[in-house]
């Protein structure tokens, strides 16, 4: 028995040190050094050290010294921050902010790109007002480069008086820079909540990333839907004063979505969905947030919505918002 708990325990602690290995090559790899090569160097060099003291020397003075230099990279992690001022793509230029007084919204930086590709757009950012007590329901999107176990979550809040208000929790690039899942655990892009028209924010991803798109009325009260929008409010105002970094894990769309969702009366603990959201409407589903009068198959085929949105010139219709829900399954009272 002893022998046996000796061998679990040096498994263990060579699994440990293995993602600590990991973590801190990756680390230096994705740093704010400067030069590429480097940090190439500089995260091959600390891979091999910590491989020579931990599994081939094993000298406890060695691993000291590596525990020292780990700590040094530590504390130089710890003093990479976000910042506000980047050369920024165009789409993601403008940080919002809102201004709230009583009933009364005021968006600053609301974006509406007139699309001609993905690439080609006439850039435009303004003012737009909505009244919180004309807020009726919520919508839930899943866009999918690959569809898969992993996509990309955002929600519209649609008013009685007004055209829905989409906001989507995404990175914010720089010029010439791409999105990477594992570069987005370290540090490498900011956040942003982008707030605009659905005729932008969703028919990008339909009509010029041709994405796959489904859209999901979701079960909640308008008290709820209120409070939720005011959360989504205080954060976009929160992001506007301090930055942040994005992080798959830890500060990304669904993860957010949830975190917000439960203040504003969701129940219900951590579930594998949350990460794994490409397969979030399942859970949505299961737990009777969505229409749940068809079985789950059914519903999904009629909520993809790329269709309806690339049919004639929908994308640039004042009506694009209604064309997209023209024919969705509704959430049942």
């Amino acid at each position: 028995m002893k022998n046996l708990l000796g061998i679990l325990g040096s498994i263990l602690t060579s699994v440990l040190i293995f993602f600590l290995l990991l973590w801190g090559t990756l680390a230096i790899y994705f740093s704010n050094l400067p030069a590429l090569a480097l940090r190439i160097v500089l995260a091959i060099i600390f891979l091999a050290f910590g491989i020579w003291a931990f599994w081939i020397n094993k000298n406890p003075r060695w691993i000291y010294l590596f525990a020292i230099t780990y700590a040094f990279l530590l504390a130089w992690w710890m003093t990479i921050k976000p910042t506000h001022k980047r050369n920024w793509r165009p789409e993601v230029s403008v940080m919002p902010r809102v201004t709230i007084n009583g009933d009364s919204i005021h968006i600053k930086g609301y974006r509406h790109f007139d699309y001609r590709s993905y690439t080609d757009f006439t850039a435009h950012f303004e003012d737009r007002d909505y009244l919180l007590s004309h807020l009726t329901s919520v919508d839930f999107f899943i866009s999918y480069w690959q569809v898969g176990p992993v996509g990309h979550t955002f929600v519209s809040f649609n008013f009685d008086n007004a055209l829905p208000l989409c906001i989507s929790i995404e990175t914010r690039p720089e010029v010439g820079e791409g999105f990477s899942p594992i570069a987005s655990l370290f540090k490498q892009f900011e956040l942003i909540y982008v707030v605009g028209d659905e005729r932008d924010i969703v028919g990008v991803r339909t009509n010029h990333r041709h994405e796959e798109v489904y859209l999901y009325p979701i079960r909640i009260s308008a008290e709820n839907a209120r409070t939720l929008l005011l959360i989504y409010l205080s954060r976009i105002n929160e992001l506007a004063d301090k930055p942040e970094f994005y992080h798959l894990l830890s500060n990304s769309c669904t993860i957010n979505i949830i975190r917000y969702a439960n203040k504003a009366g969701r129940t219900g603990g951590f579930n594998l969905y949350h990460f794994l959201n490409g397969f979030i409407d399942q859970y949505l589903y299961g737990r009777g947030f969505i229409n749940t009068k068809m079985p789950f198959g059914e519903l999904r085929k009629l909520s993809k919505i790329n269709g309806v949105a690339q049919a004639g010139d929908a994308e640039h219709s004042p009506d694009f918002s209604k064309h997209i829900r023209a024919n969705l399954p509704k959430v049942e009272e």
